[in-house]
């Protein structure tokens, strides 16, 4: 057995080559091998987003706090509250993050695939933010 004690991990800043906005990445697990499994708490404030991107094997989402959007490409920009769970396909393009006036936080669980957990791909515009 494993305890990560809450505030054992250092926050991270949100690369602004990835997000657009303020983000704050808190790391919460990564699995030892054979294990893949990895899982972070991120907070978007309001208007902040990721990228386009995907995920080999998938992602799921848990939305914890605050007012959120999802989009998969060429699919309707999604409102997500606490107690949403989104699950992503493999390789399915998308971008989450919060709404305009609110911030929103979200436990992100993906597993990489020969060791990349994602691929990140163009910057949302602010159209594509907007709906």
């Amino acid at each position: 057995m494993e305890i990560r004690r809450s505030g054992s991990q250092p926050s991270g800043k949100g690369s602004a080559e990835y997000f657009t906005g303020a983000v704050r990445v808190d790391p919460l697990f990564q699995a030892p091998a054979p294990a893949r499994v990895r899982c972070a708490s991120v907070t978007f404030e309001p208007a902040a987003r990721t990228a386009w991107h995907t995920h080999p094997l998938g992602q799921l989402l848990i939305v914890t706090a605050g007012c959120g959007r999802v989009q998969c490409w060429g699919g309707p920009v999604e409102a997500v509250h606490p107690g949403d769970v989104v699950w992503f396909a493999p390789g399915e393009k998308h971008w989450h993050g919060a709404s305009p006036t609110t911030a929103m936080t979200h436990i992100a669980i993906s597993e990489p695939l020969d060791g990349n957990a994602v691929e990140w791909l163009e910057k949302v515009s602010d159209e594509q933010y907007e709906g």
